[in-house]
């Protein structure tokens, strides 16, 4: 069996690289799929895995969304846009994965949840964005339902998948905006014209995903849905850095999280080998539970300041003396 715990515990498995396609300038796809007599778990749509890259420099653990149709068990699909200021991920990936390759992953995990009962949905997608977005257009089309997706892009030239989106049947509009004669999209206008009951996501580089929260934030929060690619630079719930106390249940251990140190940098200092990828609180890898004590989130994934029954330690801090981790 390829499937292997982490030391983290986190479950990995390897994959084979059954296909690398050139999807659009600077972007690659590859389809990964089991080895000889395994399977792959199911995934829904805006899911994402984690796959581990070994660099010239040491391994490094990334995510990429799913853009496959769920209903597809024998295969995962992912596309890598090469990052001009690449930490290694994606340059490593588009210079040296080749068909045939092994790969380790992680089982698909979805902080981006797609709302299947919305009676209309509204997918707006910023260049490599359209991974997770592509796969939720699939599913609501299975399901019959109402969407339409605003592609932006600069060029066709870098539309990855724009012609297996146009397939679908639903409503798509490209926004080529680096074409003479083609502005940005009007974010405004577009979600002042687009009913209450529209469930609205956004995926794409900070600056798209900025604007659109600016320009949503007075409708219903369930009705909105985002997921980042990187963080913003001021994550929401930011306050005064401050040292706190941090109790470790299941340890028995209590440490002390300096001003300028993360919760998991002194965890891990303790010996603790707890699962952690982006650093940046936008994978939900180093989720944990939260005891007792009141969280201060400055992650993108539980940034809802009622939400205090978890927290990511990468970013996350106390909001007071001390808080207590199921760890």
């Amino acid at each position: 069996m390829s499937a292997v715990l982490r030391a983290d515990g986190v479950p990995m498995r390897d994959v084979v690289v059954a296909a690398r396609r050139e999807e659009a300038e600077g972007v690659v796809s590859l389809e990964l799929r089991a080895m000889p007599g395994e399977y792959l778990p199911g995934f829904s749509a805006g899911a994402h895995i984690e796959v581990h890259v070994p660099t010239e420099r040491g391994g490094l653990q990334r995510h990429y969304s799913l853009a496959n149709d769920p209903s597809e068990r024998h295969r995962y699909v992912i596309a890598v846009a090469r990052d001009p200021a690449s930490r290694g991920g994606s340059q490593w990936i588009h210079d040296h994965v080749r068909e045939g390759q092994v790969l380790r992953v992680g089982e698909p995990c979805n902080n981006f949840p797609l709302a299947e009962d919305a009676a209309r949905s509204l997918l707006i997608a910023g260049g490599i964005g359209i991974t997770p977005l592509l796969s939720m257009a699939r599913r609501l089309t299975t399901l019959n339902r109402n969407w339409s997706m605003y592609y932006c892009a600069r060029t066709p030239a870098r539309a990855a998948f724009l012609q297996d989106l146009l397939k679908l049947g639903g409503e798509v509009v490209p926004v080529f905006d680096a074409m003479p004669g083609v502005s940005k999209l009007d974010l405004q206008a577009l979600v002042e014209k687009t009913s209450a009951d529209t469930h609205l996501y956004c995926c794409g580089p900070s600056s798209l995903l900025q604007a659109f929260l600016d320009v949503v934030r007075h409708r219903d929060k369930r009705t909105v849905h985002v997921e980042w690619f990187s963080a913003p630079p001021e994550a929401a719930g930011t306050g005064p850095d401050s040292a706190f106390t941090v109790h470790l249940a299941r340890s028995n251990l209590t440490l002390q999280v300096g001003a300028h140190q993360s919760i998991l940098e002194v965890v891990r200092a303790a010996g603790l080998d707890v699962p952690y990828s982006c650093m940046e609180g936008i994978c939900g890898s180093c989720e944990a539970r939260v005891v007792s004590g009141e969280c201060d989130h400055r992650d993108l994934i539980l940034a809802d300041p009622a939400c205090h029954r978890s927290m990511m330690i990468c970013v996350s801090r106390a909001k007071g003396d001390a808080i207590t981790l199921d760890l």
